[in-house]
């Protein structure tokens, strides 16, 4: 009978069998990207002690799920595997969790209760446990008679705010009756997510018909969207920003009556570029996509990125002129903490 083992990939010799079993189901991507993230893993071993079978959690996030059916009866491993990741996360008191697989998975995970999302031809994006997508949802603000309002939405990371997201926001206050501003979770930026959420808020305090709100789990980021299964950063790309677009279209549109949303352009990211095109593909004509040209100040264009490599430089009068007061503020006062985040590893360059 088959066995629920832990695998502790720190050791050497543990993480090179986990790697070869998995290179063998046809899994490559063993980046530093996906790993540093990987909180635990479970390993399946069958009555000679031969690893049939593995799962990882990230978060709440399951990853890296793969056995060999060989000897089993279809589907026994797989649900054992994925039972006992989930045991894992409730001994951790984590009720809700989320797991992006192959699509032909898709239907393996929704026999154990997962409820698919979104998907694409390549991947799918299943959620399992309370609270859903459908409280999220439900808890966001709303405004009386908000169905016949003109409802816009930006969705930013805002790694910091800048006056570009500040202008980008304030000509969709101007064009609609209420501007949703959701941003991003993941906690996984030079500016934590509670200090991104506290600089967008004062940022746009002026704008009486915005709320700012936070993504939650369901506007995808680069930091918990895995590359594992996909075969190539194009593909990794193309995949997420749909995936992406099909839960904000499936879910947050209908419910909160958005009607258009607004996006800046980015000269410097093709990453952005490369959503900003999806999104264009995925939500019109129901949705109108707005893209507004980058602010530009004394001819230079405003980007995020360049703050943070101020701040990384120790130049930040260079990109003064580039921030809120608020912003300016924030950074002046914890920038010691903001460059001591850097040289301890936090990485400073995407969006």
């Amino acid at each position: 009978m088959d066995k629920v083992v832990d695998l502790y990939l720190n050791i050497a010799s543990v993480k090179t069998k986990w790697q070869t079993f998995l290179t063998g189901l046809g899994l490559h991507n063993f980046s530093e990207r996906e790993l540093a993230v990987i909180d635990h893993t479970l390993g399946l071993v069958d009555e000679t002690g031969k690893l049939v079978g593995t799962g990882s959690i990230a978060g709440n996030v399951l990853k890296y799920i793969g056995v060999q059916n060989d000897d089993a009866h279809p589907g026994a491993r797989f649900n054992q595997i994925v039972t006992a990741l989930q045991q894992y996360l409730f001994s951790q008191q984590i009720f809700h969790c989320f797991v992006f697989t192959k699509e032909k998975y898709s239907a393996s995970f929704s026999h154990l209760g997962f409820r698919e999302l979104a998907h694409t031809e390549e991947a799918a994006f299943l959620e399992s446990g309370t609270p859903d997508i459908n409280d999220y949802v439900a808890a966001l603000p709303q405004v009386p008679d908000q169905k016949n309002k003109r409802v816009a939405a930006v969705v930013m990371n805002a790694n910091p705010f800048t006056l570009g997201h500040q202008q980008l926001v304030a000509q969709a206050s101007r064009e609609n009756d209420l501007v949703y501003v959701f941003v991003v979770a993941t906690d996984a930026s030079l500016f934590k997510t509670s200090e991104r959420m506290k600089l967008v808020q004062a940022g746009t305090a002026a704008c009486k018909n915005v709320q700012v709100v936070s993504g939650g789990d369901y506007l995808v980021s680069s930091a918990t969207f895995p590359a594992y299964f996909l075969k190539s950063p194009d593909e990794l790309i193309k995949t997420q920003t749909v995936i992406d677009a099909r839960v904000f279209k499936k879910y947050l549109v209908p419910a909160l009556a958005i009607k258009a949303r607004y996006l800046g352009t980015e000269p410097f990211s093709r990453t952005t570029n490369f959503y900003n095109e999806s999104l264009k593909q995925e939500l019109e004509p129901e949705v109108a996509v707005q893209i507004i040209p980058r602010y530009q100040v004394n001819g230079k264009v405003i980007t995020a990125t360049k703050v943070r490599q101020a701040i990384k430089d120790d130049s930040l009068s260079q990109v003064k002129e580039m921030l809120p007061d608020s912003t300016w503020q924030f950074i002046e006062a914890n920038k010691k903490i903001l460059q001591d985040r850097i040289k301890k590893g936090m990485k400073i360059n995407g969006n």
